[in-house]
């Protein structure tokens, strides 16, 4: 097989349609297939073999998907390094994966060649922005760097289409490093493929001719999953070189885009936006919305705001594309006659099999709490080089995830929380997804987190951080009495701190570690 192939099918089949656009620039379907072509060929010309590995360090550009598409094609592995990541993690990327390439912006030029010095593994640095002006900016040291263009011209345009095997790595898919060292998910070529056909069956979002696709955020991780879809069904992807939403709503409504994949986090800042309102947004026919958990009513406030085209997805890296989607009709659906359906990420999607268990593993009865665990077609089956970690995450055929949920009888998953962010307060658990839930709630609220706090009484004590919306001055009296009429008592914040704005990690979601940490300073363990 050769994932490849399918982009070289589109050009054929649609010789004239636009394939991709990054701000000023846009590729037909067969420039884009030879230029994939001709690095391809490159790579292999210089050595490359399966298995090897080339990294790419930019912020989101056209770029990024030539080279994506043309490891394809020449059967290499692709490891993807998130554009915030610090110089000492890109190092260690270099020395833990088999990076014989990293190809990188002007903009992370220092950081990049500063990390292939230290890690010292004879990667070849390969520089995107290699015209005049890049050149001008050269720093001592750098004649052994490459230009892009300069690569692209050392190989012919002939077609590339290297057999490889559905079990070879494909990916390595990089955490957010929330647990304190980054991992690697290990995304083969069969995972990729079992993505892209998930994908082409959805029956309300699946990409087609006429589709016009906005990705929002890193092209190298969630946003850009659907890239190979795209591809495949002749669809159009328009990259946003940077998130803002006032990006967002000008370019939806100048490019006419249909469909796009949005975190929380970017929801919040569209629906704050001023100017949003006012914006035509009318030809969007689908939203999805995933990378972390919506309450209900923001949720409600996205089908207000957009439509009734919002549809939310749950996923994550070890399972290479989305477990569990609930639809926009059934999100209308539940706003008439199913509130509770609000709180659900959805049901199973197409081959994936979810369950629901105990510490032991034993399957649990509908609406008792348990750990969620994943398996299908697309789900990895370990880590890179991480033989103690892959065994504890991928067991008997099973992707134990460490979120914590429960599904309903008619088989809905509902997200409670992450296994470590659950706090315990004298003896009762507490979900802070709950809490925010009942927080959105609360018409001044743009964006909340929960954390539990050391308590001498109780152990942990519920915490919510604030950030008010602009017309809004709230009190933290007013919230523990809203949170009193919708939680329990032992529930509701003890606390509350309001901020100007929450920390994000690199991937847009809400970074609840480092909401937590100043309140854990010199504690000598993270639970009380």
């Amino acid at each position: 097989m050769n994932l490849g192939t399918y982009l070289t099918r589109s050009a054929r089949y649609w010789p004239d349609a636009t394939a991709l656009v990054c701000g000023e620039r846009s590729w037909t379907y067969p420039e884009l297939d030879g230029a994939t072509d001709r690095l391809a060929s490159a790579l292999l010309a210089r050595g490359l073999r399966p298995c090897d590995a080339v990294a790419s360090l930019a912020w989101n550009r056209g770029e990024l998907v030539e080279v994506e598409f043309a490891l394809y094609k020449a059967g290499l592995v692709r490891a993807p390094i998130n554009a915030r990541l610090g110089r000492g993690e890109i190092e260690h990327i270099l020395r833990y994966a088999p990076v014989r390439v990293l190809v990188f912006d002007a903009a992370h030029r220092a950081d990049a060649l500063a990390a292939i010095e230290a890690a010292d593994t004879g990667c070849l640095p390969v520089l995107l922005d290699d015209g005049p002006a890049a050149a001008a900016g050269a720093m001592p040291g750098e004649a052994a760097v490459l230009g892009y263009r300069a690569l692209l011209g050392e190989a012919d345009a002939g077609p590339v289409a290297v057999d490889v095997d559905e079990g070879a790595p494909c990916v390595l898919n990089f955490t957010s490093g929330s647990t304190g060292a980054l991992k690697a998910a290990v995304q083969t070529f069969g995972n990729r493929l079992a993505n892209m056909r998930k994908l082409l069956m959805s029956d309300e979002s699946r990409p087609r001719p006429g589709t016009r696709y906005l990705a929002c955020g890193p092209i190298t991780h969630a946003t850009g999953m659907t890239l190979l879809a795209n591809m495949f069904a002749g669809a159009t992807t328009h990259v946003l070189p940077s998130w803002s939403a006032q990006s967002f709503v000008e370019t939806v409504e100048k490019e006419r885009i249909t469909a796009t994949f949005l975190v929380p986090a970017m929801v919040n800042m569209v629906l704050a936006h001023p100017g949003a309102a006012g914006r035509d947004l009318s030809s969007l026919t689908g939203v999805r919305v995933g990378g972390a958990p919506i309450s209900p009513q923001r949720l409600r406030d996205a089908v207000q705001f957009f439509g009734p085209v919002v549809a939310q997805g749950y996923g994550l890296g070890e399972t290479t594309s989305v477990v569990a989607g609930l639809s926009s009709r059934e999100i209308a659906q539940a706003a008439t006659d199913d509130a509770e359906l609000l709180q659900s990420c959805g049901r199973a999607m197409y081959d994936t099999e979810i369950r629901i268990v105990d510490e032991a593993g034993r399957p649990l009865p509908p609406r008792e709490v348990g750990e969620l665990v994943v398996r299908g077609p697309d789900c990895v089956q370990e880590y890179w080089q991480e033989p103690e970690l892959s065994a504890q995450t991928f067991r008997d055929g099973w992707v134990h995830t460490g979120d914590l949920a429960w599904m309903r009888e008619d088989g809905y998953l509902f997200l409670v929380d992450r296994k470590k962010d659950m706090i315990i307060s004298g003896g009762f658990n507490i979900y802070c997804t709950e809490v925010e839930a009942a927080l959105y709630e609360h018409p001044g609220v743009q964006e909340v987190c929960v954390i539990g706090v050391p308590d001498e009484t109780w152990g942990e004590a519920v915490k919510a951080v604030i950030v008010a919306r602009p017309d809004h001055v709230l009190s933290a009296d007013e919230i523990t009495a809203f949170c009193a009429e919708r939680l329990d008592r032992f529930k509701k914040p003890k606390t509350v701190d309001f901020v100007g704005e929450l920390p994000h990690n690199r991937n847009g979601k809400l970074d609840r570690k480092a909401v937590r940490e100043p309140f854990w300073a010199g504690a000598d363990r993270r639970v009380n």
